[in-house]
């Protein structure tokens, strides 16, 4: 995908599956352990770079970690000669970590707001300090993370006959006198009186100055601004614009433009609340910013549709430049149709020109010059179909799996149950539909070959009552138990390389190709 109106090139030959490896777990259960619920994973992005990774999750922390393996490994004619290349792979360490978001309650509403992380965005790095976004369900804040020195005192005026030269101990003392702040010691052989240090008699063998020394740096985190009160409803999306001074804020039924330097006011650019909320039929699911054209912005809906604006139309933007939705197969509707249609996921292709949206049971790629349907549908988990009445049951078809592409925009990638995720190549001619499980050996688990394009989802949706109770586990097609409970929900792919971070639970899996 090279942007504007090139098209994805069909090599020769179709792009081989790749092989997926194993790089790194952070936060590896052991066998029997019982996860906390506040240690849950929520959210996961990469930087730009790829240099840096962040994860939130259910108890308001934010965790950043920093890639370790060097990128200068000589020149290219010694990377062909080692063929380093081949074994190379992303490494991260952790950073730092801090408390973004507390628990808090609306007395207005009487409604507990909850700490849990829903979305991290970086933001433009500046002196070597890096910025992001982190937002709960209610308030979005902007945080800036920078080494900091930490200087100390030293060498402070002591008592001579425990000090030799500029600082240094003397090792024949065996005389321990307290000192004092300030170079001031307790011993009155001196004629100083408390800490007011005074000349004794025949001054001083040497004189030594106080200075300033840094022993070492330390991360710090700093809140600079506070986005609230701007979201009746939870907030699902947060999304950078390209022109590096603004951001948008999605919740059910608005969407607000904020600017980065400006806290207390923000611009409703999207509003679908019906004047009778008896009327509501849609919600909005999730929204983006393009990657390159500041103007334009594409959100999602319950309804399974897209919608693409241009905020030069209108201050308000009402009407779309562009909806992109699948018809519905005649005869296919059934009481599922309108819950798994709806979207719980977009994300832009890194050149702006496809887009990738997640519902239920699916992928799709959509080509945003083409609004008679999506030009690739990827099946997820269609072995679990039939199971459509038990997920209802326990509440499992409600669930919000994220969708990623890879940097060149050749592959996409989504999570499912029992801690597996699925990659699909998405090139002409590709055939590639691996499932890799989130462990440290991610080819373990043969489940059923997720199958490619079909069309026949429902395009509508109206509220459900959910319910409570059913079985929560189950078995596939090929006869592995796949688990409810065990969800993969999060995952981010690394914007240059072949890496894929996904999060179980409270582990952070990283894996190479």
């Amino acid at each position: 995908m090279n942007g504007g109106d090139d098209v994805v090139v069909a090599s020769e030959e179709p792009l081989q599956p790749l092989e997926w490896k194993f790089s790194q777990v952070f936060g590896e259960r052991a066998a029997g352990e019982e996860v906390q619920e506040v240690d849950i994973i929520s959210a996961i992005e990469f930087d730009k770079s790829g240099n840096h990774l962040a994860t939130g999750d259910r108890g308001g922390r934010v965790v950043l970690f920093e890639r370790t393996d060097s990128k200068d490994h000589g020149s290219r004619r010694d990377l062909e000669s080692t063929d380093y290349s081949s074994s190379r792979h992303p490494e991260f360490r952790y950073k730092t970590e801090f408390q973004s978001h507390e628990p808090e309650f609306d007395y207005l509403k009487s409604l507990e707001i909850e700490e849990k992380i829903n979305k991290i965005k970086w933001c433009q790095t500046a002196n070597g300090s890096v910025f992001l976004l982190s937002t709960n369900d209610k308030t979005i804040k902007f945080w800036k993370v920078q080494e900091k020195k930490v200087k100390k005192i030293s060498d402070m005026n002591i008592d001579p006959s425990k000090a030799i030269g500029n600082g240094s101990s003397s090792s024949n003392s065996n005389s321990s006198k307290p000192h004092l702040a300030n170079g001031g010691s307790s011993d009155k052989s001196y004629n100083y009186p408390s800490n007011d240090f005074s000349f004794p008699p025949g001054g001083l063998p040497s004189l030594r100055l106080p200075s300033v020394v840094s022993h070492e740096t330390s991360l710090l985190a700093r809140c600079r601004r506070v986005y609230a009160h701007a979201h009746d409803y939870h907030i699902n999306s947060i999304s950078n614009n390209s022109d590096g001074e603004t951001f948008i804020s999605a919740d059910d039924l608005r969407i607000n433009l904020w600017n980065l330097e400006i806290s207390n006011q923000s611009f409703n650019i999207v509003d679908v609340k019906p004047t009778n909320m008896e009327d509501l039929t849609e919600v909005i699911t999730s929204a983006e910013f393009h990657p390159t054209h500041c103007n334009t912005l594409a959100y999602s809906s319950s309804k399974g549709s897209i919608r693409l604006i241009d905020l030069r139309q209108s201050a308000l933007c009402d009407s779309h430049a562009k909806l992109f939705e699948e018809q519905e197969a005649p005869g296919s509707r059934s009481f599922f149709t309108e819950i798994i249609a709806s979207i719980s996921d977009i994300k832009f292709a890194k050149e702006g020109r496809y887009i990738l949206s997640r519902d239920y049971m699916t992928l799709k790629l959509w080509d945003i010059n083409m609004d008679s349907g999506p030009v690739s549908t990827f099946r997820v988990h269609e072995y679990l179909r039939p199971k459509l009445c038990d997920l209802y049951e326990n509440d499992s078809i409600f669930d919000k799996f994220e969708c990623c592409l890879s940097g060149d925009g050749s592959r996409v990638s989504t999570g499912s149950y029992s801690n597996l995720f699925r990659v699909f190549g998405c090139a002409p001619g590709s055939t590639e539909a691996t499932t890799l499980e989130a462990s440290k050996n991610p080819t373990r688990r043969q489940v059923p070959t997720p199958s490619r394009p079909s069309r026949s989802l429902g395009n509508s949706l109206t509220r459900v009552v959910r319910r409570a109770g059913a079985e929560n586990t189950g078995v596939d097609a090929n006869g592995n138990s796949f688990d409810f409970t065990t969800k993969l929900l999060h995952l981010a792919w690394h914007p240059s390389e072949n890496s894929i971070a996904c999060a179980a639970a409270n582990s952070l899996y990283m894996y190479y190709a």
